[in-house]
């Protein structure tokens, strides 16, 4: 979520405008000092072992949610508050963070940036109920969000400053995609050995073991200056009620259901009044937190679209494919071999896009992406309820590694032009990165669960039609399934209904296996129909006029 707070860092000298009228500017860092070769791995080993922390103190969570069911005797929709807990202070804290880092000083802020987290993980451990364990998913929440600017700025530090937006961001964006394929490897284990306790004793280990890093490899301190104003404070604690409200109904909506739960619209409402009162704010300010007309640009929105279509064709890894293998009954331990696939696929795919990004070549990532996730969609697409893991080995490779592929152009991209614009609109930049990437994943999860529920329904009833106990297979199939009972039932009506009832059962499943094909078959149009877009937006810039208007610069 601090991809621009921790380049900038790295990179840019602090503008002026973003102190106080009566102050004068910070003086510009001294020049930079190369860092050892020996020293370099060690820092980007570091930036690996905090995206791990904090991206595991998320997934262990997520990927365990049927698991943990009985361990807070609750129904999923119940646990799932959890993760809503968890992303509700998430999604806006990078856009505070990057302001209170600059003003207080790195150290101080890397500090008790990982005090906070060891303290959220040893409370997770003296849960007790349901109750008690979304007040800690809530305080995981906000204090797992410097982790992750931490982990970008251990990325950034060892490269020099020409290869910080190529080398830098390729690879630590690549390292955000771990955390979720490993926490599905080692949950299995960690839950037979002592459920819910041990993945978070695990995850408060992990947080230990990050805990000196920030005192044995110090980052290097960019200049302090006073950027934090009165109006700042207002205007962002009503942007987190936004977002925070958004992140909750877009977690639970499809639970309750978006129209039968009153509390979804007022939720919705608060956070739309919310973030109207933001832009009431903002827009008449001379040096605005959010600058609201440079945000609504042309250039911006077209980030902003292809920072959405990323997360909503990546969903297709995160979100469908494993909702489909629960549907299967497929637990974590039956898909170890494919998440450390996954993994690998990651690997190759990150690193082969820093490889472009060193090269002339770098806009050919995102159509190489976007190929790998439409072939992968589509052949997942052919599933059936006896398809496997196996089964599955390469289409899920393919979208690992065009996803991989797909961000660090953007970013990279996206980031140059705010920096050129001066550092007040690197936290433009981030209210676009942060919006995109945590709501908009989320918006993407609520939007393909919800049409995975409505084609089931669709497809239960196609099937439904063709189920008639007049039919002699029907007949057959019911006489079947309820043989197994007839040892303990006598009475023929009784066994005739278990038999109907374990048919409803196969038929339900069916038609959910049809909806994930359905599911599976948009994300693979909707990700050709972006390639397309990207490929004639490519195209009308090499245009002789197109070059000239891109060359003028954009006024204010």
């Amino acid at each position: 979520m601090s991809l621009a707070q921790s380049a900038n860092d790295n990179m840019a000298p602090r503008s002026a405008e973003e102190t106080e009228a009566q102050k004068p500017p910070p003086s510009p860092p001294a020049a930079a000092v190369a860092m050892p070769a020996w020293k370099a791995p060690l820092y980007m080993v570091a930036s690996v072992l905090l995206f791990l922390t904090q991206g595991l103190g998320m997934n262990l969570l997520n990927v365990n949610i049927y698991q943990l069911q009985g361990s807070f005797s609750a129904t999923t929709t119940e646990v799932s508050w959890l993760s809503a807990a968890y992303m509700a202070p998430y999604a806006s804290m990078s856009i505070a963070l990057f302001k209170i880092r600059t003003q207080y000083g790195l150290r101080r802020f890397a500090e008790l940036g990982i005090i906070c987290f060891v303290a959220a993980a040893v409370l997770n451990l003296l849960i007790t109920d349901l109750h008690s364990a979304i007040v800690v998913r809530t305080l995981s929440g906000m204090a797992a969000a410097p982790l992750s600017t931490l982990g970008f700025l251990y990325m950034l530090e060892p490269f020099p400053q020409e290869k910080k937006l190529s080398l830098g961001i390729s690879l630590a964006l690549m390292c955000t995609l771990f955390a979720s394929p490993v926490a599905r490897i080692v949950s299995p284990s960690l839950l037979q050995f002592g459920g819910y306790q041990a993945l978070y004793t695990f995850e408060m280990g992990m947080a230990l073991i990050v805990f000196p890093i920030i005192y044995l490899l110090p980052l290097t301190a960019p200049p302090r200056g006073n950027v934090i104003q009165p109006h700042d404070i207002l205007s962002y604690l009503l942007l987190a009620v936004g977002f925070g409200c958004l992140a909750v109904v877009l977690t639970l909506g499809r639970f309750y259901w978006w129209f039968e739960a009153p509390w979804i619209g007022v939720l919705l409402a608060v956070s739309v009044g919310s973030i109207a009162l933001v832009l009431a704010i903002e827009l008449p300010r001379a040096s605005p937190l959010i600058d609201f007309r440079w945000l609504f640009s042309g250039a911006n929105m077209r980030m902003a679209g292809v920072l959405l279509l990323f997360r909503f064709v990546s969903s297709e890894q995160s979100s469908s494919a494993a909702s489909f293998y629960q549907q299967l009954g497929l637990l974590n331990d039956q898909t170890v071999t494919l998440y450390a696939i996954i993994l690998l696929a990651s690997l190759v795919g990150g690193l082969f896009c820093a490889f472009l990004m060193t090269t002339r070549y770098v806009e050919t990532a995102h159509v190489l992406a976007l190929l790998l996730i439409a072939a992968g969609a589509f052949l997942d697409s052919q599933s059936t309820s006896l398809t496997r893991p196996p089964q599955m080995y390469l289409s899920q490779a393919m979208v690992a590694a065009g996803a991989a592929m797909f961000l660090p152009p953007v970013m990279a991209s996206g980031f140059k032009a705010a920096m050129s614009r001066g550092m007040p609109y690197i936290v433009n930049f981030l209210v676009i990165f942060v919006f995109t990437q945590s709501i908009g994943s989320l918006f993407a999860s609520a939007m393909l669960g919800t049409f995975v529920t409505i084609r089931e329904k669709f497809h239960s009833n196609v099937l439904v039609e063709h189920i008639l106990l007049q039919d002699p297979i029907v007949a057959q199939r019911v006489s079947q399934l309820s043989a197994a009972y007839g040892r303990v039932l006598g009475d023929k009506t009784l066994l005739n209904a278990e038999g109907l009832m374990l048919l409803a059962q196969q038929v339900s499943r069916e038609a959910y296996i049809l909806a994930y094909n359905d599911a599976f078959l948009v994300i693979g149009y909707a990700s050709l129909f972006g390639l397309i877009l990207i490929l004639l937006h490519q195209a009308w810039r090499r245009l002789p006029w197109a070059a000239r208007a891109d060359a003028i610069p954009a006024q204010s």
